[in-house]
């Protein structure tokens, strides 16, 4: 019998109780360093089950540490935040804090984190080694891991050799996805405040028109990808917020841009926001500004680019075991700041992804080509990822990947 059907034949025992835990942490969604009651329960679990618990790193992060032996070291961390978004679900055990909804999964990820640690726990005959389990607070602001390396995390826990991490996403459940190199993009979002002079809009020419001055602003900026890229080259550039003025006879004397860049790579990440930084001067200067524009990151996530070797090690261990709903995953554009702690640590990571969503209903949109608009995506106030079998996807995908360090490789499933 392999390591793996050794630690999931007890999976059976607790499925039931990974469902309520996932129930239970939907209903409670917490925002980013909110995540008090979510870290209690995670930490709860570890200690239950006997690992070295250490509460409260970065806020509310929870880190939990279990040696057995001899071998080497594995990380596994999910995130434990929830978005500002009202659910409109209709599940029974739908969010009952107004406006919080777990819109990203993070629920699912926890949830299945704690059913691996507590079978990690129960079956250490298994497996040898010294395994990490790291919950971690405020994914979605892009802040969260970089908290907890500032707190201390490497004096807190052993050096790991590898760090794991996955998360569910709009593929159908029972699906796992890899890829080796960039995976998610990086993510920065910008403040641009543009000055003006103010002045009666009767009389244009005593002022200086900060809302024109954003009109050419946002038109100048669309050329960056289209024109300033290679077609091959994946880059996404959205001004998703424009505040100008008071009312309709007054040329105001500011005007405030918000705008999201995404890039897979460093070097098309700095060509693009480069870019963003010329133009925005240039037509400052162009509008006669009376003032520099001001150019503030308002946040940033770096880009995922998965380590070549362990995600191999990773995708074989999940073909042995899942086999045809192992898949290579597309490129996504959605960001994460994971990345941040195995830098941390300077040691490899892979990241791969669970499909949540319902398969019959997912074969169905497929079928007439309308999967973006029949299938709820993360952040959506619908996004609902099926119980099962999402979660002993989560689960089992979190024993074999960690497995394949610390107990060999999976055979299949028995």
């Amino acid at each position: 019998m392999t390591s793996s059907a050794t630690v999931l034949g007890g999976l059976e025992k607790i499925r039931d109780w990974v469902e309520d835990f996932y129930r239970d942490l939907h209903r409670h969604p917490e925002l980013g360093f909110q995540e008090h009651r979510t870290a209690g329960r995670a930490a709860g679990v570890l200690h239950e089950a006997g690992y070295t618990v250490t509460e409260g790193i970065g806020g509310t992060g929870v880190i939990g540490v279990l040696r057995n032996g001899e071998g080497p070291t594995v990380m596994l961390r999910a995130d434990m935040d929830a978005l500002p978004v009202t659910e409109q679900t209709g599940l029974p055990y739908a969010s009952e804090a107004e406006g919080v909804m777990h819109a990203c999964g993070h629920d699912v990820h926890v949830a299945a984190m704690a059913g691996f640690a507590r079978l990690m726990a129960a079956a250490t005959d298994a497996w040898a080694g010294t395994l990490v389990v790291l919950f971690q607070p405020s994914e979605e602001n892009g802040d969260g891991a970089t908290a907890m390396v500032r707190d201390g995390l490497a004096d807190t826990c052993p050096h790991p050799d590898v760090v794991l991490a996955q998360h569910v996403l709009p593929y159908p459940a029972g699906y796992v996805g890899t890829r080796a190199g960039s995976f998610l993009s990086a993510a920065d979002s910008l403040k641009i405040t543009l000055h003006g002079r103010g002045a009666h809009g009767s009389m244009p020419q005593a002022g200086i028109d900060p809302v024109v001055m954003a009109a050419m602003v946002v038109v100048r900026l669309q050329t960056v990808v289209s024109r300033e890229l290679a077609a091959t080259t994946p880059a996404v550039l959205t001004v998703g917020s424009i505040t100008s003025g008071t009312g309709p006879n007054v040329i105001p004397d500011r005007a405030v841009l918000q705008l999201n860049i995404r890039t897979y790579d460093n070097a098309t990440r700095k060509q693009v926001l480069d870019a963003v930084e010329r133009i925005v001067r240039a037509e400052a200067t162009a509008s006669r500004s009376p003032e520099e524009p001001e150019i503030e990151r308002i946040a940033a996530f770096p880009p995922t680019i998965n380590d070549e070797a362990p995600t191999e090690k990773v995708a074989r261990a999940f073909a042995d075991y899942f086999g045809t709903d192992a898949h290579t995953i597309d490129l996504q554009t959605a960001s994460e700041d994971m990345s941040d702690l195995p830098r941390a640590f300077g040691v490899p990571y892979t990241y791969w992804g669970i499909g949540g969503a319902d398969p019959q209903s997912y074969a169905e949109a497929e079928a007439k080509g309308a999967v973006a608009q029949d299938i709820p995506v993360n952040h959506s106030p619908f996004f609902a990822p099926v119980l099962q079998p999402t979660l002993d996807t989560g689960v089992k995908a979190l024993t074999t990947a960690a497995l394949a360090w610390l107990g060999g490789a999976s055979a299949g499933p028995q």
